[in-house]
């Protein structure tokens, strides 16, 4: 008896809506699930992009309008913008958010450190001159 999933291996749900978020970047416009089943080779079920497409949603990442009996997905967020929410959201579970990122700032690295330096100067308006 010949295994049909031979070649195929399981991906993360993660990895799942990195590749649903690539296919929204690509397309010209707010697009179908159909359309992104298709964008992704068709070995992923119809069903299977909705529950991707919806949980991306929930995130922010993606937008959706009627069209027709079912929706046009738009990308809101890229695949940075997924991670970064994420990473709020873990510090939002956490009680003491002083120790978390006390704790995450002392486990970077120096380029690392020095690229969030440069990003925090920025965002207060402490640009270079």
């Amino acid at each position: 008896m010949a295994d049909h999933r031979q070649g195929s291996r399981r991906r993360g749900q993660g990895e799942l809506e990195a590749l649903v978020l690539s296919a929204l970047g690509e397309a010209e416009g707010p697009a179908t699930a159909g359309w992104v089943q298709e964008r992704l080779g068709g070995d992923l079920a119809y069903t299977t992009v909705i529950t991707i497409l919806t949980r991306l949603l929930a995130k922010g990442a993606v937008t959706r309008e009627r069209a027709g009996r079912s929706f046009a997905w738009t990308q809101a967020s890229d695949q940075a913008g997924l991670a970064a929410h994420r990473m709020r959201r873990v510090l939002d579970a956490e009680s003491d958010r002083e120790a978390v990122l006390a704790s995450f700032v002392t486990g970077l690295g120096p380029d690392d450190e020095r690229l969030l330096r440069e990003l925090l100067g920025q965002s207060r308006g402490e640009g270079e001159d």
